[in-house]
């Protein structure tokens, strides 16, 4: 893949807030230029769909003056329900050919009426004594990547590039860590309503799922069972979070145990069942990321059931900030919740094969 022009802004469009990162490419590596969070009323989004127009419209704007972003040109991520992502094993065969058969794959693969899909694909490799190739297949709803692109146009901003937030985590693994040959990893994104599974062999892509389970479950369980707001649910499970003086109900840490555990649970049937159905060995080391990555109980509670070393990723491992214009310790605490938008803010205008 060859990237022209200028650096996107990376926009990452979350149930429970809108974060943006500008990125400036230097010969010394990427420089961090921008970067904020700006937080959405409940059901602003639901489901991966956008419930509340004018409140994302208005946080994108806001967001944009208090960084004082004035480019225009952003780079957007989608994932859920409303994504299916494929590994075929297909034919050898020149790409206009491929080109001209990938319609017919993605009929026979995706379980959505085609013409409502968005479908882009990518080849993965290929092995010329066999006669076959591995093709990633990808398609969205198109009403989904509607919804994202109407928000961000109503903010007067140009949407360039939407992306899947399982393949934006691995670019930025990529750029901090770096592929090892023969190593498989699981790169876990853990959000408000969804967490990503993409497990990776040697830097490409072999098995990827979205699990309907994140941080907003842990609030739902908390303003259930304590029968106290959204507000203070939210508050009480920040409580957990390192450097919080929030004084929180002894019950909310067994609150969270139980849900994050469930969470583990589904998280270990995707793995188990990478394992059954691949020949590339063991995983050697779980990454997370996302917002609820923050909470304690979720590494403790992945590496108990899954005795796979667990470790935090670290979006900004390898890219340069002013440490008087960022605070390192802010940005460390933070840090899960940029990994989308950093990765976006790798791409740039213009991408070609």
């Amino acid at each position: 893949m060859i990237f022209e022009g200028k650096q996107l802004i990376g926009v990452d469009i979350g149930t429970s807030s809108i974060k943006a990162l500008q990125l400036r490419k230097s010969g010394r590596g990427y420089h961090l230029q921008k970067y904020g969070i700006e937080p959405l009323p409940p059901q602003s989004i639901v489901d991966g769909h956008v419930m509340n127009h004018s409140a994302v419209v208005d946080g994108l704007r806001k967001l944009f003056k208090d960084l004082r972003i004035s480019q225009k040109e952003v780079a957007l991520s989608i994932s859920g329900n409303s994504v299916i992502i494929k590994k075929l094993n297909l034919p050898l065969m020149k790409r206009e050919e491929l080109e001209e058969q990938i319609q017919w794959e993605a009929e026979q693969h995706i379980p959505f009426d085609i013409s409502e899909v968005e479908i882009d694909y990518n080849i993965l490799g290929s092995n010329e004594e066999a006669g076959q190739m591995d093709v990633l297949l990808v398609a969205a709803k198109k009403d989904e990547i509607q919804d994202l692109v109407e928000v961000v146009k109503g903010a007067k901003l140009s949407p360039m590039v939407v992306d899947i937030d399982a393949f934006v985590v691995q670019n930025v693994y990529e750029l901090n860590y770096g592929f090892a040959a023969n190593e498989t990893l699981a790169l876990l994104n853990i959000g408000a309503e969804v967490t990503t599974v993409n497990i990776v062999h040697a830097g490409v892509s072999q098995f990827t799922r979205d699990i309907s389970n994140g941080g907003a479950l842990i609030t739902e369980e908390i303003q259930k069972q304590l029968q106290v707001s959204h507000e203070e649910a939210e508050a009480y499970k920040a409580g957990g979070l390192e450097d919080s003086q929030e004084v929180v109900p002894r019950e909310v840490d067994e609150i969270i145990s139980s849900v994050v555990d469930t969470l583990a649970g589904e998280i270990q049937r995707s793995l188990d069942f990478y394992m059954a159905t691949s020949t590339y060995g063991e995983i050697a080391k779980i990454f997370i990321t996302g917002g609820t990555s923050n909470l304690p109980q979720v590494r403790a509670s992945i590496e108990r059931r899954s005795r796979v070393p667990v470790e935090m990723l670290d979006p900004f491992r390898r890219v340069l900030f002013d440490e008087k214009q960022f605070s390192p310790t802010v940005l460390r605490r933070q840090a899960p919740q940029a990994s989308v938008c950093l990765g976006l803010a790798l791409r740039k205008q213009k991408e070609r094969i």
